[in-house]
């Protein structure tokens, strides 16, 4: 996330209590918005060359393993002065999943896990979205996997946007949850002699996002971008 870098701009003064006729929804107490997220509003759709969605969970109670998702597609829309109108859907081909281990992924793909053959994707479907103050968003949303559909909270934090020297519009965010794997049926496990368990049942989830401004027509709403970028 490095071609991203934080403006500092002046705050504005908030001129209304929030509610159902405030201009934005924000936590009680919080900062104001930065005025500059304004102009981000409209349709964005994740550059996946430049963006990783991926995971970690401790294994064998001593390491982590960490992975990635290749293969999914994006909806998103960023409301810049009402950041409660956002939204955002992302579907995830399990399938993609990658450990650098290939013995792993294949597990992984498995019955035991994701069990792909049968439920192959993955999605999180945004249910609301409030600004925490500053940079910090908290976005509540829908995930599903298995089948098996719960809530969630991420963590969003709003990195900065630029106009990349190809002349397109990028915004950064990153978002992160924890999640208990069981509660989607993903059960597998195996115990240590010493206690424990082979794998943890918490799951950190990582959404490192470079969102491009998405093109009125184009079939993907993504711009094409040399493959050297």
């Amino acid at each position: 996330m490095g071609i991203f870098s934080r403006r500092q701009t002046a705050t504005i003064e908030r001129t209304q209590d929030v509610g159902p006729g405030a201009p934005f929804s924000t936590a009680a107490g919080a900062a104001p918005l930065d005025p500059a997220l304004r102009a981000l509003t409209g349709e964005w759709t994740i550059d996946r060359p430049h963006s990783r969605i991926g995971f970690s969970v401790r294994h064998a109670m001593v390491t982590t393993v960490r992975g990635a998702f290749g293969d999914y597609d994006s909806t998103l829309y960023f409301d810049g002065a009402r950041p409660s109108a956002s939204r955002a859907e992302i579907t995830i081909q399990v399938g993609s999943v990658d450990t650098g281990v290939e013995q792993r992924d294949a597990h992984l793909v498995g019955a035991d896990f994701f069990d792909a053959r049968r439920h192959p994707e993955m999605t999180f479907r945004s249910t609301s979205t409030l600004h925490e103050g500053g940079e910090s968003f908290r976005m509540t949303g829908d995930l599903t996997i298995r089948d098996v559909t719960r809530p969630v909270e991420l963590q969003l934090d709003y990195l900065g946007s630029v106009v990349d020297p190809f002349g397109f519009e990028r915004a950064g965010f990153d978002g992160t949850t924890t999640i208990d794997r069981t509660e989607w049926g993903l059960v597998y496990n195996q115990r240590l002699e010493a206690g424990g368990t082979m794998v943890s049942e918490k799951v950190r989830l990582q959404f490192d996002i470079s969102a491009i401004r998405a093109t009125p027509g184009s079939a993907t709403g993504l711009p094409a971008e040399p493959a050297t970028a």
